[in-house]
């Protein structure tokens, strides 16, 4: 069964930066798509930003500019730098990773989430 972990959310002042990462595990022969989502308290999750497995990369626009996805794919592990954070920014963090292709195929899997909390 595939999984994924979060790592590396905090807290952190304004203009400050954290880098999350979001590793899979499991029997995995390759991830087409992983993302990072955000939910702030009383808001819907929204998409922060994604990358597919040859590194095409989008991004939200409150993001852009500012947060750099990327992944390594031998490590089935994606990444999630941000800078220059603001306390909008606040929120807990959740790693998607889409059409997961193994033993058993998964269409979509989250991780558990981690806190980001920026404090002006």
């Amino acid at each position: 069964q595939v999984q994924l972990v979060e790592s590396g959310g905090g807290l952190v002042q304004a203009g400050g930066s954290l880098r999350l990462s979001c590793a899979a595990s499991g029997s995995i022969f390759s991830i087409k798509a992983m993302a990072w989502y955000r939910q702030a308290p009383g808001k819907q999750r929204e998409l922060v930003a994604g990358i597919t497995g040859d590194g095409n990369t989008n991004y939200a626009d409150s993001v852009k500019g500012r947060f750099t996805i990327s992944r390594d794919n031998a490590k089935n592990t994606a990444y999630l730098q941000m800078n220059s954070l603001k306390p909008e920014d606040t929120a807990v963090y959740y790693c998607n990773a889409a059409g997961v292709r193994g033993p058993f195929n998964s269409a979509s899997i989250w991780g558990q989430g981690t806190q980001v909390t920026v404090s002006s």
